[in-house]
């Protein structure tokens, strides 16, 4: 059989993921057809956003995780939601948030290894105008997405 994983999980990262609603109607005792729409009305207003699947990010080469807390330059530390926003165009980039306090933005980078972490870095640091970086290696994820890890 053709293996297309990687072609899946690039739509699983993208939200191509949907509920299970015969499942979700088994547990909670209630009509499919009511679970389908409830969960309908949920995504036109909004509350919900996207399905994503929970991976095991070894297996998929992207086990190395780093938490990055980032200060800007001068000259970008009043309007940090656009720099936010370019940096969630990479790919490698799982989250990014902005914040109070000593640092600006914190972001989540997935990479295969410590190399493909380093020239990550060196791109950000010059196009993104990042005056100081910390970065946070993960040992070993416990919890994700609401879902335990084992």
């Amino acid at each position: 059989m053709k293996n297309i994983s990687e072609k899946l999980i690039k739509l699983f990262k993208e939200g191509y993921c949907t509920p299970q609603i015969a499942r979700i109607a088994k547990k909670i005792k209630e009509p499919s057809t009511t679970i389908h729409y409830n969960i309908k009305k949920l995504e036109r207003e909004g509350t919900i956003k996207s399905y994503k699947a929970v991976f095991n990010y070894k297996k998929i080469d992207q086990g190395f995780c780093n938490y990055l807390l980032i200060n800007l330059v001068k000259e970008k530390y009043g309007d940090p939601e656009e720099i936010a926003k370019e940096i969630a165009t990479n790919p490698e980039v799982e989250s990014v948030d902005i914040c109070i306090g000593d640092w600006e933005l914190v972001v989540k980078l997935r990479n295969k290894d410590i190399d493909e972490y380093y020239d990550f870095i060196k791109r950000a640091v010059n196009k993104y105008k990042i005056a100081k970086v910390v970065s946070l290696t993960s040992l070993k994820q416990v919890k994700t997405e609401f879902v335990k890890l084992d």
